[in-house]
C-alpha cells in the first residue's frame, strides 16, 4: 500500500510540476526558426566580409560606400542576432556558407569595374533572396523574438536592395565579361 501512495504522490508531483512549467512551444525556437537564425548568421557574416572586399577592391565610390554600409549594417544586425540566439540557446555559425565562400572567392579575384559589376549583381540577387527568407520568418516563425528580429531587419534589407538596384542600374548595363574585358585592356 505504501508503494502505491509514493507512486501516486510522485505522479501528482510530476503532473503539478508540468502544469506550472513554462508552456511548451511558446516563444521557443523550433527547427525552422533555428534554420532561419543559422542562415541569417551565415548570410550576415558573408555580407560583412564581402562589404570589406568591396571597400578594398571596388572602383566606384558608390560601390565602396555600399560595401561600407554592408559591413556596418550587417555587423550591427549580427550582434543583435547573436544576443538573441544566446538567450534562445541557439549555436550560430561564425563563418559563411560554402556557397557564399565560393562567391567571395570569385569576387576576390576581380578588381575595378569587373569587381563592381559582379559585386552589385550578387548583392541584388542576395538581398532579393534574403528579403524573402526574412518575410517568411516574420510571417510564419514560431519564436516571437526571432519573428521580431526578422520583421525589424526587413526595412534595412529592403533599403539595401533598393540601393543595390540603383547602383547596378547606374553601371550602364555592363555585364561581368565586358567589365573584365575593359580591365584587361
Amino acid at each position: 500500500m505504501r508503494n502505491k501512495i509514493v507512486v501516486a504522490g510522485l505522479g501528482l508531483a510530476l503532473m503539478y510540476g508540468m502544469a506550472f512549467a513554462a508552456p511548451q512551444g511558446e516563444d521557443k525556437a523550433n527547427k525552422s526558426d533555428v534554420t532561419f537564425a543559422k542562415k541569417a548568421a551565415e548570410g550576415g557574416n558573408a555580407e560583412v566580409k564581402m562589404g570589406q572586399l568591396a571597400q578594398d577592391k571596388g572602383e566606384s565610390t558608390a560601390v565602396k560606400e555600399f560595401g561600407k554600409r554592408m559591413e556596418q549594417d550587417h555587423t550591427q544586425a549580427g550582434e543583435k542576432l547573436k544576443d538573441l540566439a544566446s538567450k534562445e540557446n541557439i549555436d550560430l555559425p561564425t563563418g559563411m556558407s560554402a556557397s557564399d565562400q565560393q562567391v567571395y572567392d570569385r569576387l576576390s579575384k576581380l578588381s575595378g569595374s569587373a569587381f563592381d559589376v559582379a559585386y552589385m549583381r550578387d548583392m541584388v540577387k542576395d538581398h532579393t533572396a534574403d528579403i524573402s527568407e526574412f518575410q517568411q520568418e516574420a510571417k510564419n516563425g514560431t519564436d516571437e523574438k526571432l519573428k521580431r528580429f526578422a520583421s525589424d531587419t526587413l526595412p534595412t534589407l529592403q533599403d539595401h536592395l533598393k540601393q543595390a538596384q540603383q547602383i547596378r542600374a547606374s553601371q550602364g548595363g555592363k555585364n561581368v565579361k565586358s567589365a573584365q574585358k575593359e580591365e584587361s585592356q
